[in-house]
């Protein structure tokens, strides 16, 4: 498939993290995983690209900041994240 590039910013352990992955890997998406666990430079990156984020995960698709997991499942419910997904 091809498609906007898709980053997710996750912590070790996170539930949340996993299932968001989890939906991205049944569609068949790849994705780049930051996993910002420890803090630093990518931690420093998702908070200049949505500054008000405070949780994990943070999912991007292209420049469009989806938001987090449940954010994402929303948008595989509503239907509109195949397109999102398409560019």
């Amino acid at each position: 498939m091809n498609h906007p590039p898709v980053v997710i910013y996750t912590k070790f352990g996170c539930g949340y993290c996993f299932r968001a992955k989890r939906l991205l890997d049944e569609k068949g998406v790849d994705y780049t995983e930051h996993d910002i666990t420890m803090g630093g430079p990518k931690r420093d990156e998702m908070m200049e690209r949505a500054p008000t984020a405070r949780t994990v995960p943070q999912i991007f698709i292209g420049d469009t900041h989806v938001g987090g997991s449940d954010d994402l499942a929303a948008l595989e419910r509503d239907g509109k994240l195949d397109s999102l997904l398409e560019g």
